[in-house]
């Protein structure tokens, strides 16, 4: 029987999904309330979003859309996204992030340019997510990851919006602790969901892992739950989690959650999450953070 990794600390979990897992909601077992971030791909239109956040709310769950950046070829654009966004009562939460292309398709060239450009505010957002890298970026140096999170903790402070932090993923702990224990010296107190691959495949997780840049030794993967030498099982974060669970303070952390990136299918992770007892939600979910109280895949920024 595996050891159900929940904790005091992670009251819930929200998770992540594409366009093409809309069709999976109908069967996977979220609490009422979950918070689901829906992906920006290059591959799925506004029409697929919008689709996948409508199905959200049908279902009682809670959608938080990811505004990409350097995707959104102009001002106009986002305007459009976010009235989709608003009549399917999809737009109060939002997670937006600077995106992959290496050029801007448009004129925002980074998250921060989104939260400042004035729509979100105009089309009713009310909470904004922003990413987090406990282990670095494979082409942003640390200083600019750290300069770009303290930038839009402050801007959301100036404008008096809600936000939390969602971090990429990863497979080892330390860095995370150690990323929180800055985050926080660095007077950034926003709530942090700390992202962790739900359930998958080896071969898929290494997959992931190469192409954002986390750190994956044969120490490190053993630790999780996989081998680096037999590619075909599956891993769980059950070992990470506990880990996790063990390391963290409050005080120290401040409020700390789970993001699950969902690698091996949502019905799989949903269900890794039902068996962990991770899915409640409503009023044990992680709130909003006040912007005005002093605690409160892709490029940075």
């Amino acid at each position: 029987m595996t050891e159900s990794p929940r904790h005091p600390l992670f009251p819930d979990a929200s998770l992540e999904m594409t366009g093409k897992d809309t069709p999976a909601l109908e069967s996977a077992a979220l609490a009422p309330g979950t918070r689901v971030n829906i992906t920006h791909l290059a591959t799925e239109d506004l029409s697929a979003r919008v689709e996948a956040a409508s199905a959200l709310r049908r279902l009682g769950l809670t959608p938080v859309p990811h505004l990409s950046a350097r995707r959104l070829r102009s001002r106009s654009e986002l305007a459009e996204t976010l009235a989709a966004l608003r009549d399917v009562r999809a737009a109060e939460d939002v997670f937006v992030v600077s995106g992959d292309p290496a050029t801007p398709h448009g004129p925002y060239d980074d998250a921060l340019a989104v939260i400042r450009s004035g729509l979100l505010e105009e089309y009713g957002v009310r909470h904004v997510g922003i990413a987090g890298y406990p282990e670095g970026h494979p082409a942003i140096d640390g200083p600019v990851l750290w300069s770009a999170l303290e930038a839009k903790a402050a801007a959301l402070r100036e404008q008096g919006m809600a936000g939390g932090v969602i971090t990429q993923f990863g497979f080892a702990v330390d860095p995370v602790l150690e990323w929180l224990t800055e985050t926080r010296r660095r007077g950034v107190h926003l709530p942090v969901r700390i992202g962790v691959p739900g359930p998958a495949g080896v071969r898929r997780l290494l997959s992931y892992a190469r192409r954002f840049g986390v750190t994956t030794s044969t120490g490190i993967a053993r630790k999780y739950g996989f081998s680096l030498t037999h590619l075909m099982g599956t891993a769980g974060p059950d070992r990470f989690l506990r880990e996790l669970a063990a390391g963290l303070s409050p005080e120290a952390h401040g409020e700390v959650g789970l993001h699950f990136y969902t690698f091996g299918g949502l019905a799989a992770t949903s269900s890794w999450l039902t068996a962990s007892g991770l899915t409640a939600a409503g009023a044990a979910s992680l709130p909003p953070q006040s912007p005005r109280s002093p605690a409160a895949r892709t490029t940075a920024g």
